[in-house]
């Protein structure tokens, strides 16, 4: 029961882990910029073969990064309801969508194909996949070098007027408050379980009883992120933070030769991904 309150060691987005590896050490808008062409070859890629590769990639960045595989499996935890309900929604629904392969259960409107079944393993894997890079990215880059990143490739947009600054500010305020409102939901299963509630008692595959259950905590979970927001606006304004106002930064990046060594290894790995046809 008590692995059912454990919300904070199962949310790896938005953490930050300082083990100073190399991954660390890399230029974040470079890591960004590789973090977004990887997802996108990756989410086009629908082979065995292909996703395959980019799993081990994703394995080899945590061994990089010099955080347990572990811990980044945790992360995975949280969705795999939604992993369950996507993938037999692929595979009861989505086979008439895809021609050849060999029919296996036609039954009405449902179609099981090899094809579909595909696409269920493949659709996994992928989501994995996208859970670790995403995992990678932050807990190997501070909020400050993620803010500085995103302006940062965001930057051309500002000759039409676009707010980069405050889209990357929004962004990584986003990304910043999932394990924040990770521990306060932590916090109230915790002080609803002391009163009785039932949490942590039912099978995990019971998702309708388990979304039930959560009912409870989501109001009062609203109630804290609007009092958070107030009080990040408060501090904001206490410090004159004016939108859309011209600004410096005390930090500049300088990319290294080793920097743009990965660039060019992870363009390759996802052009790679992205054009070349694997067999399988």
């Amino acid at each position: 029961m008590s692995s059912e309150f454990d919300l904070t060691r199962n949310i790896t987005i938005g953490q930050y882990i300082p083990t100073d590896s190399y991954i660390h050490r890399l230029d974040p808008r470079i890591k960004l910029f590789l973090f977004i062409i990887l997802v996108l070859a990756i989410a086009l890629n629908t082979s065995y073969l292909g996703n395959a590769i980019g799993l081990i990639l994703s394995f080899y960045l945590f061994w990089a990064a010099k955080i347990p595989i572990s811990y980044g499996l945790s992360g995975v935890k949280p969705a795999i309801p939604f992993i369950i309900i996507l993938g037999l929604l692929q595979l009861l629904f989505q086979g008439e969508l895809f021609s050849g392969g060999t029919v296996f259960v036609h039954y009405g409107f449902i179609l099981i194909t090899s094809e579909s079944i595909r696409l269920v393993i493949v659709s996994t894997v992928r989501f994995v996949e996208i859970i670790f890079l995403s995992s990678v990215l932050t807990l190997s880059t501070s909020i400050t070098e993620l803010t500085h990143s995103i302006q940062s490739l965001l930057s051309p947009l500002q000759k039409i007027k676009f707010p980069v600054h405050e889209i990357s500010l929004i962004t990584t305020i986003a990304i910043r408050f999932v394990p924040t409102f990770a521990m306060e939901m932590e916090k109230m299963m915790k002080a609803q379980a002391s009163r009785g509630a039932d949490f942590g008692s039912g099978s995990w595959w019971r998702i309708i009883q388990r979304t039930k259950d959560m009912f409870p905590i989501i109001i009062p979970l609203f109630n804290t992120a609007l009092s958070r927001a107030e009080d990040l606006i408060l501090a904001m304004e206490s410090r004159c933070y004016t939108p859309g106002g011209d600004r410096t930064s005390f930090l500049v990046y300088k990319a290294r030769l080793k920097d743009y060594v990965v660039l060019v290894i992870g363009l390759i790995l996802a052009f790679t991904l992205f054009f070349y046809r694997f067999p399988y």
